[in-house]
């Protein structure tokens, strides 16, 4: 069964944060508002958001949630980097064993990511020219195996993000990631639409390897402008990029018609990243975390 999980990112709880005068909501408001709408798990948002040992399972535990997975993005293309970065990762996992200590269900999935490069984050959508080359692929897929196995020491099975401006983008990029890896792989609907991709296609090609999902509902002409004008990451969440399931170009009721058929049985984590404004109605999440959750308990009630 499908289990449904939000994020704190849709809230703007994430490394950017709230724009100057946004406002940015607690963890237990965070977890209250999945709990009132119906969602059954969290991502974990920044290592200690969501607290550390006895507070966070009391605090799960309290909301009825459970963790679904976590951001755990590395320097994967740089050798010397990724061994100084290998203590964060321990640490995220540090958290994953305390918020999963006799849950029950679905298990939590540390979400592994690249880190990308200045040159990526400076070319939104990807591209030949800022590609890596075969000896990147072999230095990002060995640092890969070498966290995939820390995670299953832990006794977690990883699961790999590819993300916009990373080194893992564009459908071919994702592609070239599965050949040459033994990660499953977090789907995310709104970054394959911005890497150039198409949801729906990507679970009749990567559906074996998918044991992850992260839809977001995405406009496609922000992101587009966004690419256009060698815009950032940033550009894209303050333009508001993400919209509420059903109002962006996501196919969602082929994505999840497609989903389902696959037999796919594990987390699916509703996202809508956000920057909060000044002037953003302060129900603003609330209200889009009831029409998202309801968009989809056609496919899980």
């Amino acid at each position: 069964m499908i289990g449904v999980a939000g994020a704190p990112v849709s809230f703007g709880v994430f490394d950017l944060g709230a724009t100057a005068g946004g406002r940015l909501p607690g963890p237990d408001e965070v977890c209250a508002v999945l709990n009132k709408h119906g969602y059954t798990g969290i991502d974990l948002g920044p290592v200690g958001f969501l607290g550390r040992d006895g507070e966070l399972r009391s605090r799960l535990k309290q909301h009825g949630l459970s963790l679904a997975g976590g951001w755990i993005d590395l320097p994967f293309t740089d050798d010397d980097a990724f061994a100084a970065a290998v203590p964060s990762l321990t640490a995220a996992l540090d958290v994953f064993e305390e918020a999963s200590d006799g849950v029950q269900g679905h298990p939590p999935l540390p979400t592994l990511a690249d880190s990308g490069s200045d040159r990526r984050r400076a070319n939104p959508g990807g591209g030949p020219d800022v590609a890596l080359d075969d000896g990147g692929w072999a230095t990002l897929a060995r640092n890969v195996a070498a966290a995939a196995r820390l995670v299953r020491d832990r006794g977690f099975e990883p699961t790999f993000h590819h993300h916009a401006c990373t080194h893992v983008e564009t459908p071919d990029e994702i592609e070239r990631f599965l050949d040459l890896t033994d990660v499953g792989l977090t789907l995310d609907t709104g970054h394959l639409i911005l890497g150039g991709g198409d949801p729906v296609e990507s679970l009749g090609l990567w559906g074996e390897r998918i044991n992850h999902v992260h839809i977001k509902d995405a406009r496609a002409d922000v992101l587009r402008a966004v690419v256009r004008d060698k815009g950032d990451m940033r550009d894209v969440w303050a333009g508001k990029a993400f919209v509420p399931l059903g109002d962006g170009d996501l196919d969602v009721e082929g994505f999840m018609d497609g989903l389902v058929r696959t037999g796919y049985d594990g987390w699916l984590v509703l996202e809508q990243d956000s920057i909060p404004q000044p002037d953003d109605d302060p129900d603003l999440a609330d209200k889009h975390h009831a029409i998202n959750r309801n968009v989809l308990r056609k496919w899980i009630p």
